[in-house]
C-alpha cells in the first residue's frame, strides 16, 4: 500500500461541452476518497475551435505535429484548463500546496487505433507552471507504443470503485460499468476480479451532432427533441449492422467512426429518438462480447441524463436479464467519474502501476504511462520525464 495522495483530475471530452474537474485522495490502488467536482462549460466560440481543430487534425501523420491553428488551440485549452484548477481551488477553499498532482487528459483530436496514432492536445508542462503543481499526461501513448488501443483507460478506477461497493445489497453480479460520454465504453467486473473494457458504440456524439446541425442547438438536452419522434427501425438497424458490432476483436472508436444520418433521411425528432436507440442497443449489442451478460449496468457519464436512451437501455438489459442504474443510485457521481479516474491514474502513474490491461486495450501486457512536468524552473523550463 502507497502513500495516499490528493489528486485532480481534468477530464474534456469527446462532447467537447467543457472540462470536469474532481479531486480524490487515492494511493492509487485500493484506498478511494471521493471529493468535490464541478464542471467549467466551454463557451460556444471556443467549442466551434475544438470542432476545427479537429478537422485541422486529420492530416496529423505523427504525434507532435499541429497543423493549422492546433497549435493555438493547444496553448489556449490549456490555459482554460489552468483557469478551471484555480477557479475550482478557490471555490472549495483549497491552495495548490494541498494537491500533490493533476491528472490532465486534454482533448482527444485524433484517434486510429489501427494505426497506432492518437493525439490530445493538452500541454502538460504549462498546465504545471500555471498550477504550480505536478501534473501528469499524454496517459495513452505508452499504451499504443505496447500494442493497445489506447481506450479504455478508466477501468482501472471502475475497478477500484466496484471493490469499494462491493458489499453492497443493490448491485447483483457481474457488474458493467457504462460511460455514455460522446463514445461509449463498457467495464465489466468479473468473478475472480476479471476486468475486461472496450468501446462499445456511438454515444452521444451523434445526437449531439444531429441536432446541432438541424436546430442550432449542441445537444437533446433532458432528450426532449428525441421524446418527440419515433424509431426509424431500418435506419437504426444501419448503424447496428456496422462490423463494429459482430467483430470478435474489440477496438476503440474515434469520433469520426460513425456519421450522423442525412438530413432527408429523417426529421429532426425521428433522428435524434433513432440516434438515441442506437446509442442504447450498442451498448447491449457490444455486451454479447462478455463472458456473461450483466446483471447490474451502472451508467455515468452525459447520456444518463437523456431519459430517452435510459429507458431504451432498461428495456433491451432487462430483456438480457440486466438492471439498469444510474450513478447516483449508488451514491457516485456519474458527471465527475471520468475526471476522478484521470486523478487516480496520474497516482498510479506517479508509482508505476499499470494503467491498462491486454483484457482492457489488448495490450501486450499490463503497463503504465504518461509523462510527468514538474512547475519548478529549470535551465530550459518546465521538465517533463516519462514515468
Amino acid at each position: 500500500m502507497g502513500k495516499v495522495l490528493t489528486a485532480i483530475g481534468l477530464m474534456s471530452g469527446t462532447s467537447m461541452d467543457g472540462i470536469d474537474v474532481a479531486l480524490v485522495e487515492t494511493d492509487g490502488e485500493t484506498i478511494v476518497r471521493r471529493g468535490p467536482s464541478a464542471g467549467y462549460a466551454y463557451e460556444p466560440r471556443f467549442r466551434d475551435r475544438l470542432k476545427q481543430g479537429l478537422e485541422d487534425a486529420k492530416s496529423i501523420r505523427k504525434r507532435d505535429e499541429r497543423p493549422g491553428a492546433l497549435a493555438d488551440l493547444e496553448r489556449d485549452m490549456t490555459l482554460l484548463h489552468a483557469q478551471a484548477v484555480k477557479a475550482f481551488l478557490q471555490e472549495n477553499n483549497l491552495l495548490s500546496g494541498n494537491v500533490d498532482v493533476i491528472g490532465f487528459h486534454g482533448q482527444t483530436v485524433l484517434h486510429r487505433p489501427d494505426e497506432a496514432l492518437t493525439v490530445q492536445v493538452g500541454d502538460g508542462e504549462l498546465l504545471a507552471r500555471e498550477t504550480l503543481t505536478d501534473v501528469v499526461y499524454d496517459m495513452r501513448a505508452n499504451d499504443m507504443a505496447h500494442g493497445g488501443q489506447g481506450a479504455p483507460l478508466i477501468p482501472a478506477y471502475h475497478a477500484a470503485v466496484a471493490e469499494s461497493m462491493s458489499q453492497s445489497s443493490d448491485i447483483d453480479a457481474p457488474v458493467a460499468f457504462v460511460n455514455i460520454g460522446g463514445i461509449s465504453n463498457i467495464t465489466y467486473i468479473g468473478a475472480g476480479e476479471a476486468i475486461i473494457a472496450y468501446d462499445s458504440g456511438p454515444g452521444n456524439t451523434l445526437i449531439d451532432q444531429w441536432v446541432e446541425a438541424h436546430a442550432g442547438i449542441p445537444y437533446d438536452q433532458g432528450g426532449m427533441v428525441a421524446a418527440e419522434g419515433s424509431v426509424l427501425p431500418e435506419l437504426a438497424e444501419r448503424y447496428l449492422a456496422h462490423p463494429f458490432f459482430s467483430s470478435e476483436k474489440r477496438r476503440s472508436l474515434d469520433r469520426n467512426d460513425f456519421s450522423p444520418p442525412l438530413a432527408a433521411e429523417a426529421s429532426l425528432e425521428d433522428g435524434a429518438r433513432t440516434l438515441a436507440h442506437v446509442t442504447a442497443a450498442a451498448i447491449v449489442r457490444s455486451a454479447a462480447h462478455l463472458p456473461q451478460m450483466p446483471a447490474t449496468y451502472i451508467v455515468c457519464g452525459g447520456g444518463r441524463l437523456n431519459p430517452v436512451i435510459m429507458q431504451d437501455l432498461a428495456l433491451l438489459a432487462e430483456a438480457a436479464g440486466g438492471r439498469v442504474l444510474a450513478a447516483e443510485a449508488l451514491g457516485l457521481n456519474g458527471d465527475s467519474m471520468e475526471a476522478e479516474a484521470w486523478a487516480y491514474l496520474a497516482v498510479r502513474s506517479l508509482r508505476g502501476l499499470p494503467l491498462s490491461y491486454p483484457a482492457t486495450t489488448g495490450v501486450i501486457r499490463p503497463v503504465s504511462g504518461g509523462l510527468l512536468a514538474r512547475p519548478a524552473p529549470t535551465s530550459t523550463g518546465t521538465s517533463a520525464r516519462s514515468i
